[in-house]
């Protein structure tokens, strides 16, 4: 849906300047422009991370509750903060701490910060080590590539492993830096995958994905490197071949164009078990008929269809092999990426009939298991255990729809069944296809102390008609259009929402927001039962975890973008969000797909920076 095949570049205006003071001559406006353009681009001079502690594999399994060590804090990737000096009683003092300029392009990432120090990615290749306290830069790494490309990187996250910072860099390298000085310790080139996603280190490997550019199998991977050298371990290949022991649920089209990126979020770990779940997105080209030579029944309705597009797969994280894997889509026909953070949890497995409109019979009542849960950006909540992908429960997030895109689960199997009938079979075929980025590579937050995830969601479907090519009798020739438009019955004061979702029973309490305005601030949960979220309109909230009152408010410079940590220095928490444009932000904002959805809101484009609250 977000794919890279989708990028495309546009202007970034009035980006602020950077934090620390630039000395200039008061001589004319091109002068100081020119200036200050010099010096944004010049290398910062370099300091050290003093007293540096290595990041150890106990580290990342059990961080300081003050650090945040991978992009959704833990291996469980429930970005969860055990933090509680800002909590219900007092967050409504929070106060701006710091705030700091970043660099112009695409910000699409989640910083991290170990002891302190808060490693960042900037727009434009920069990564930064910064004095979590105040913003203060200690060392710069700008990597040299072409402006173009460079711009339009949207990397999600950073990871640490030793003394080494973790890259996957826009000219598909995996970079391994120096944590203490920034300086280059090695780098691997990965053909030409393309990198808009992130790492995750497990056993000593740094675990990459990417694009597959240039619509090439060759280039659609998962990757494993030494950490500490940037030797190559293993590869999977995020597509079926044709000598596939499982069989070709390809159906014979060409191996060298089967394409199903990881352009997203990283994967999750599960040390008990030594699996990795990485969520891998739609095939491509998006329709069917398009992968399969003009015959959209040219793979299967039901799952194995395409694999392993729009799946979850367990993989061995020391030799990469498949453990299992489970199709939540199959066959998609209109880029839909069920690709997101698959979230690790243990819970009593009770789901409610009231609530849930597809439950395993097979599984006892009230039995405990440890489970993976997602949701996709097409809709859709799915429970499985995470030993052996067995389904367990399902529902048609963020509501059940006739035009959802699956018509029917088995629920003894779990083998879905796409919406056959919102399938665009002939060419000028239109149809509303639910839902349409109603979350994204923002993740979502689980509150272990409440059995409960805080979902972001947007009431927002896709209105699709496919291309009519030339030469079509009676037609004339027609590109494929793709619009946002509010789901069929919808009420249209209420779009946006955040989910609290019970995750024994299934039972949805919406929180409302406070505003039209949606959203592609990550969401965060905190021990002081808080539930952090920002939106596209520079509104930063805290939400009561239990009623979803909105309790403190601030207005940032820019739409709230990915990002949303809370960590701890000499004891003192903070709140972080970074702001700026990313791929998602002209059409939620209206300016394309989305316009009629939200036209309301002309916020300020160009704005990246980060903002830093704490307590008084």
């Amino acid at each position: 849906m977000l794919c890279e095949h989708h990028l495309r570049p546009f202007r970034k205006n009035n980006a602020p300047p950077r934090a620390h003071a630039l000395p200039f001559p008061t001589i004319t406006k091109a002068s100081v422009a020119a200036f200050l353009l010099l010096a944004a681009l010049a290398p910062a001079r370099s300091q050290v991370v003093k007293g540096f502690v290595p990041v150890t594999p106990e580290m990342l399994l059990n961080p300081a509750p003050g650090d945040w060590l991978m992009f959704s804090r833990t291996y469980d990737a429930q970005r969860f903060s055990p933090l509680k000096e800002i909590n219900k009683s007092n967050v409504g003092t929070l106060r701006l701490a710091w705030s700091r300029g970043m660099t112009p392009g695409q910000t699409e990432s989640i910083p991290l910060v170990h002891d302190g120090v808060m490693y960042v990615i900037n727009p434009g290749a920069v990564i930064q080590a910064l004095d979590g306290a105040t913003g203060d830069l200690i060392w710069e790494y700008k990597r040299k590539v072409p402006t173009g490309v460079a711009t339009i990187a949207r990397p999600k996250s950073l990871a640490i492993y030793q003394d080494v910072v973790l890259y996957t860099a826009p000219d598909s390298y995996v970079v391994g830096l120096d944590a203490r000085t920034g300086e280059l310790r090695w780098q691997t080139k990965t053909d030409e995958r393309g990198h808009t996603s992130g790492p995750i280190v497990i056993n000593g490997k740094v675990i990459t994905a990417g694009t597959c550019v240039g619509g090439l199998r060759a280039n659609c991977y998962i990757a494993a490197h030494d950490a500490l050298t940037g030797k190559e371990v293993w590869r999977f290949y995020t597509t079926q071949d044709d000598k596939d022991p499982a069989g070709d649920s390809w159906n014979g089209a060409p191996v060298d164009k089967r394409v199903a990126s990881t352009w997203a979020l990283p994967g999750s770990y599960d040390p008990v078990r030594n699996l990795l779940y990485w969520g891998i997105a739609n095939p491509t080209p998006n329709t069917r008929a398009d992968r399969h030579a003009g015959n959209p029944d040219g793979t299967a309705r039901s799952a194995p269809a395409d694999l392993y597009s729009n799946s979850t797969v367990a993989l061995n994280p020391d030799t990469g092999k498949l453990v299992w894997y489970y199709q939540h889509l199959p066959g998609d026909d209109w880029d839909m990426d069920i690709n997101e953070e698959r979230t690790l949890i243990r819970t009593a497995v009770s789901p409610d009939p009231r609530f849930v409109k597809w439950i395993n019979p097979d599984i006892p009542r009230g039995q405990v298991h440890d489970i993976s849960v997602n949701v996709g950006e097409g809709g859709g909540l799915w429970a499985l255990d995470r030993g052996t992908g067995q389904f367990l429960w399902a529902i048609p997030f963020p509501f059940d729809t006739p035009n959802f895109i699956l018509s029917n689960i088995d629920v003894k199997t779990g083998k879905t069944y796409i919406n056959w009938d919102l399938v665009l079979k002939h060419p000028g075929d239109r149809h509303v296809i639910c839902y349409f980025n109603t979350r994204s590579y923002w993740p979502t937050a689980y509150n272990p102390e409440k059995n409960s995830l805080y979902v972001p969601y947007f009431d927002n479907c896709l209105d699709m008609t496919s291309a009519v090519p030339a030469g079509t009798p009676g037609q004339p020739e027609a590109r494929e259009k793709r619009f946002g438009v509010a789901r069929p019955g919808s009420d249209p004061n209420a779009l946006v929402g955040l989910a609290k979702v019970n995750m024994s029973t299934g039972e949805i309490q919406r929180f409302s927001t406070g505003s039209h305005a949606t959203s592609t601030g990550a969401a965060l949960a905190t021990a002081g039962d808080l539930v952090f979220w920002g939106d596209l309109n520079r509104r930063v909230r805290a939400f009561d975890a239990d009623s979803g009152k909105i309790l403190w408010e601030q207005i940032v410079g820019g739409p709230v973008s990915v990002s949303t940590i809370s960590y701890a220095v000499k004891g003192k928490q903070y709140l972080c969000v970074m702001t700026g444009d990313n791929l998602a932000v002209p059409g939620l904002l209206g300016d394309t797909n989305f316009a009629g959805v939200t036209p309301e809101f002309k916020v300020a484009r160009g704005h990246n920076a980060i903002y830093v609250f704490t307590l008084p």
